[in-house]
């Protein structure tokens, strides 16, 4: 969450869950675990995109959305073609945020101007995106990420956002939106609960817009969980242990970040170690069998997308 800093804090007691009617039951699931396991920065890489495929492929993660921008969209963007049935989305990217590894707009640079930085990339973070690109620029370089992965035989369930810079300001959060219904799809939004205050703290988005935007005929997460403690195998093993053995009915999307240990990933990231201690962890027998016997079952978007 540190890189995701931005602005004011929206306070936690705004986030009152006002709803009594949850995902889970709309889905006529009422009072089961439902847990979407959420692979993101598809393409960012050769390193996350190994790590992804194989957890995807063998069901442990349950859904994952694609980084349009990056090197190494278009291999990930073959995988998907080759798989149209599973749970894949955008994740609409705003930002390059490593030190030397980095990418540009998929927009026309002279369209774009405001996300572009000194050095011809997309800012590093959320702030300067937020200070210095136009909601009308964002439009722009959106729809430009939506056409190409379209071109390139992506078919996606989902929205998202990468470092939630969608969150960052009202009027992007309108154009994330507009666009999910336009391309009549689900985009990642969470109820407004004391743990969304957790989650979205950060940003500028309160309450009442992911009440409106339900009432509107969003669908909206029942939780969403960005990430967990610890860097090393064992400490994030038992922080995962933690939420699952916790976790309350109801639709949960956790998000994690895969990667092999190779040396790609250690010269792109000095976050490499969670990565791999992700993968670890979710491709182990010793996940799934934890939600086996906490009788945890799983969700994707592409259910999700239903109740639109």
């Amino acid at each position: 969450m540190q890189r995701r800093a931005f602005l004011a804090a929206a306070a936690g007691a705004a986030f009152a869950q006002t709803s009594t009617t949850t995902t889970a039951a709309r889905l006529g699931r009422a009072g089961e675990k439902l847990l979407m396991v959420h692979a993101d920065d598809c393409g960012m890489c050769h390193s996350v995109n190994l790590a992804s495929t194989e957890a995807l492929t063998s069901g442990a993660v349950q859904s994952a959305s694609i980084m349009v921008p990056c090197p190494w969209f278009p291999e990930f963007a073959d995988f998907a073609k080759q798989h149209p049935d599973l749970d894949l989305g955008i994740h609409l990217t705003l930002t390059s945020e490593w030190k030397f590894y980095r990418w540009r707009p998929v927009a026309p640079i002279d369209k774009v101007k405001g996300l572009v930085d000194p050095e011809g990339y997309l800012w590093r973070d959320v702030r300067s995106v937020a200070t210095h690109a136009s909601a009308e620029e964002v439009e722009t370089e959106l729809r430009a990420q939506i056409e190409r992965a379209r071109q390139f035989g992506v078919r996606f369930t989902h929205l998202d956002t990468h470092m939630g810079t969608m969150y960052a300001r009202p009027d992007y959060f309108e154009v994330y939106t507009k666009l999910a219904r336009e391309m009549k799809v689900v985009c990642m939004m969470p109820r407004p609960t004391p743990e969304a205050a957790a989650e979205l703290s950060q940003y500028p988005i309160k309450a009442d817009a992911l009440e409106r935007k339900e009432r509107e005929g969003f669908v909206l997460l029942d939780r969403l969980f960005t990430g967990v403690n610890g860097s090393t195998p064992a400490e994030r093993a038992a922080s995962y242990r933690q939420l699952l053995r916790g976790l309350k009915p109801g639709v949960t999307k956790l998000i994690v970040h895969l990667a092999k240990d190779d040396l790609e990933i250690r010269a792109v990231t000095n976050a490499w170690q969670q990565r791999w201690s992700d993968f670890q962890f979710w491709t182990s027998p010793e996940a799934r069998a934890l939600r086996a016997e906490l009788n945890i079952r799983t969700v994707t978007y592409r259910e999700l997308g239903k109740l639109l």
